[in-house]
């Protein structure tokens, strides 16, 4: 007979999360987990004794310069500039995060209690169940299929959408040109002009599609800062890459949701750069910090939540109509699916990267019983021996977020907080899109992000506002 298909399967996200989340067979998905979950811990390629290094020379470096530990170093120059700021700001968002991650979790377990077999109901509740039942949960909620949305998003016309959302903001218009050199056939270059008079804003390239010698992901870059070069200030080059689903033979390219939401992202990066009125280069544009250069990336991805934006570009790319009000109502209230587990989660790895860097290191004996202790209060199920995520938190020990973590959080009460002004005056309003334009987008890092941030708002950013968006108050 036909010998059966064998599917190899990594512990490389795009190969893990759909495992995760779609394989039946509860034994496979522990193997998974814990194969995910044990990277670098107790093995051959244990990682205990360098992680316990890095953070013991990060430290001594910090002394060495008359700082109390690595986060007091880091976060003199961040927005939260002291590990006391940081810790009061996770402690203010943990309350309410970690009520409401322990409902989602009942309701999870309830869920597949109720949907499963009795010896299936016998086992206990595992951190390998949460991700495939949470998804039926969700499936059975909303009745939602997030491959329903993507004939709504032909690439091109998310792109004209994007566009447009930059014209009734900031009054920019975007053309494509054949002018300028490109590295390879896919990229699109576009010229940037003020809608009022047609003055040259600067140059926005585009590369969107997978190939053999790329990088996966998606991020913002610029060929050309914007700022004084030779006795002139120049206008910036700006570019978003990204790994979309390409065209096939009959049809266009067309993107989930999350790559919708993605594009919207890093578009909202580029006008950062875009429009950047500043003197000198390195301050200009993105050159901001670390917990602040978020905020005009992430701002974007609220207008694909909302009716009204969806209506001026999502269409299905065959009849043209518009995407029906049910599909847009689903995706708001979806965005909003397990948001108490899901921040509860950025509150845990928060928490464990403060404690690695507020602290002496050399006090660190077994890393395990360490971690255990520094996320105790944020953690929603109880931690299974023989796993670890210090070992393989690469965000923290080789990805530049060592006592910077926080930041995903503090970038999200940020963006919050700011689109509340946009809710309060309306989705385009001028006067608030003119507001953020002129003291957050076109100011760079010429001054200190809370002094910017107050200017735009006329106060500091409310924490609530993030609570109140996923639905946590």
């Amino acid at each position: 007979g036909a010998k059966p298909t064998r599917w190899a399967f990594s512990l490389k996200a795009p190969s893990y999360v759909p495992f995760m989340t779609y394989v039946e067979s509860p034994k496979l998905r522990e193997k998974m987990w814990r194969g995910y979950n044990s990277r670098a811990f107790r093995d051959a390629f244990d990682n205990q004794s360098l992680a316990k290094r890095i953070a013991g020379l990060r430290h001594d470096r910090a002394r060495l310069l008359g700082y109390a530990t690595h986060a007091h170093f880091t976060l003199e120059e961040r927005m939260a500039e002291t590990p006391e700021a940081v810790v009061a700001f996770i402690e203010r968002l943990l309350e309410s995060s970690h009520a409401a991650a322990l409902r989602d979790l009942d309701e999870v377990r309830a869920f597949r209690d109720q949907h499963s077999s009795p010896e299936v109901r016998a086992r206990p509740f595992e951190a390998w169940d949460y991700s495939f039942w949470s998804e039926k949960l969700k499936r059975a909620q909303y009745d939602f299929d997030q491959e329903l949305l993507r004939p709504y998003f032909p690439l091109d016309r998310v792109v004209e959408g994007a566009f447009e959302h930059a014209r009734r903001l900031y009054g920019l218009t975007f053309s494509r040109t054949k002018d300028a050199p490109v590295y390879h056939p896919d990229v699109r270059v576009y010229e940037v002009r003020e809608e009022d008079g047609g003055a040259f804003v600067g140059l926005f390239y585009a590369d969107f599609f997978p190939r053999p010698s790329k990088r996966g992901g998606a991020w913002m870059t610029s060929y050309r800062e914007q700022g004084l070069f030779a006795g002139e200030v120049r206008r910036p080059h700006v570019s978003i890459v990204c790994n979309f689903t390409p065209p096939t033979a009959s049809g266009p390219a067309l993107l989930s949701f999350d790559e919708v939401r993605t594009l919207f992202h890093e578009f909202g990066h580029s006008l950062h750069g875009l429009l950047s009125m500043c003197t000198y280069p390195s301050l200009s544009g993105t050159s901001v910090y670390w917990d602040f250069v978020e905020l005009p990336s992430q701002i974007m991805e609220n207008w694909t939540l909302e009716k009204e934006a969806l209506d001026l570009f999502a269409a299905h790319w065959e009849s043209g109509a518009k995407i029906p009000a049910d599909l847009t109502d689903k995706i708001k209230r979806t965005s909003k699916f397990q948001s108490g587990f899901q921040s509860l989660r950025q509150l845990n790895f928060a928490s464990l990267d403060m404690a690695w860097h507020s602290a002496d290191p050399s006090t660190i004996g077994d890393v395990a019983a360490f971690e255990s202790r520094a996320t105790e209060r944020t953690r929603a199920l109880a931690p299974v021996e023989g796993t670890n995520l210090s070992c393989g938190f690469t965000h923290i020990f080789s990805g530049g977020y060592g006592a910077g973590y926080y930041s995903y959080k503090w970038a999200e009460v940020l963006d919050a907080d700011a689109f509340e002004a946009f809710k309060e005056k309306g989705l385009f309003n001028r006067e608030v899109s003119l507001a953020f334009r002129d003291h957050i987008l076109a100011r760079g890092g010429t001054e200190h992000p809370m002094t910017l941030y107050r200017r735009f708002r006329g106060r500091e950013p409310d924490p609530d506002a993030l609570l109140r968006r996923d639905g946590l108050i």
